[in-house]
């Protein structure tokens, strides 16, 4: 294992969010901020519970699992995508590193960068709500698998795209919409039962159902599917992303 080989990427990637770091860190604290006024605020006075959380924090996992999805996307698909718009993915390729270290580099980067945005957000969201996370061991683990798959997620996305509008394609038009149909704002109990059984071919329901309970011990599905849903989709990036490296999909042209 090159561990420079790694370091480097790693670091790299990083100091490139230092250097973006309002619009890496600071604009996903003003939209949480915004959020909070909009939802916490105008929907939060007609809404008073749901399960017995107050709705300022019952929508608290939600946001951060909208921000964590669409950033960890982001960051890799940006990440991988630069160097092959500016051609230095060849010197990367060429270079005596395994697609195994390359993965590591660009993917950790952008699920750390993903991870301390879903941390100031959480900060960010006790000014505004009292918080207690009931299993702050699961939450860490929900919010650790959510950063690396979708950053896994995001590598195939910039590997995919053939230019800038590709990269914002699929987080605009599926994942954001995914996210906000997901129960991100309310439960899926409070839906219609045929709404219901068709929200849960959303596999993004999965993921915030887990992540809240977490915090409050409420889910609309039980936590090992969640855990089970995460870990599949998680094994399909690993292997897409396998596949592309062993035949050289978009990256040989």
């Amino acid at each position: 294992m090159n561990v420079y080989a790694i370091r480097v990427i790693y670091k790299y990637e990083m100091l490139r969010a230092v250097e973006t770091w309002l619009q890496s860190f600071a604009s996903p604290v003003i939209s949480t901020a915004l959020y909070f006024v909009v939802f916490g605020s105008a929907i939060g006075s007609r809404i008073e519970t749901i399960d017995g959380v107050s709705y300022g924090t019952f929508i608290v996992p939600g946001l951060m699992m909208l921000a964590l999805l669409t950033q960890s996307i982001s960051n890799a698909s940006f990440g991988i995508y630069f160097p092959k718009f500016t051609g230095t993915i060849y010197e990367v390729m060429s270079a005596p590193v395994s697609f195994v270290e390359i993965l590591i580099g660009y993917v950790g980067a952008a699920a750390t960068k993903s991870l301390i945005i879903g941390l100031v957000i959480l900060v960010t969201a006790g000014f505004f709500v009292p918080l207690e996370i009931a299993h702050p061991f699961w939450m860490v683990g929900f919010l650790l698998l959510t950063c690396v798959s979708f950053s896994l997620f995001g590598f195939i996305i910039g590997l995919w795209a053939t230019n800038f509008e590709k990269l914002q394609l699929i987080p605009m038009l599926v994942i954001t919409p995914l996210v906000f149909l997901g129960g991100s704002f309310y439960s899926v109990s409070m839906l219609p039962p045929a709404w219901q059984t068709v929200t849960l071919f959303n596999p993004v329901v999965y993921l915030i159902s887990g992540f809240r309970w977490s915090f409050f011990e409420v889910a609309d599905v039980s936590v090992g599917t969640s855990l089970l849903m995460i870990m599949v989709f998680l094994s399909l990036c690993l292997l897409v992303v396998w596949w592309m490296f062993k035949t050289g999909y978009r990256m040989k042209k």
